[in-house]
């Protein structure tokens, strides 16, 4: 089970992680075959199911973040713990809000994630 505590640290680091604008710092945060949902995995990657899988599909999705105009830069607005997942409630530089999803195996390594936005 997830605690708060660790649902929080996660969550901080993990922004502090998107905000370095440091690609493999943001994959630490993830086992080397998790998969990721979001609907700008469609509109961008232009696949359409939303989701990838591994690392080595999902980094040409994370990579041109590390260089977007305006600045990536996330703000933590809240974390909320499940059993074996957190939703890390953030808004970004465009002002947008968003939920992102982390499901977590039994050795608390993020094995999936799903973005939702407003």
């Amino acid at each position: 089970m997830i605690t708060t505590e660790f649902a929080r640290a996660y969550a901080q680091d993990w922004i502090e992680a998107w905000n370095s604008h440091d690609l493999e710092r943001i994959f630490s945060h993830y086992a080397d075959d998790f998969e990721m949902s979001s609907p700008l995995i469609v509109e961008r990657m232009k696949e359409p199911s939303g989701t990838l899988r591994g690392k080595a599909a999902i980094r040409p999705y994370f990579q041109p973040a590390m260089t977007a105009q305006p600045p990536l830069h996330f703000e933590l607005l809240g974390v909320l713990t499940g059993v074996n997942s957190i939703t890390i409630l953030y808004r970004n530089q465009a002002g947008r809000s968003v939920a992102e999803v982390i499901a977590f195996n039994d050795r608390q390594q993020a094995v999936k994630g799903s973005a939702h936005y407003e």
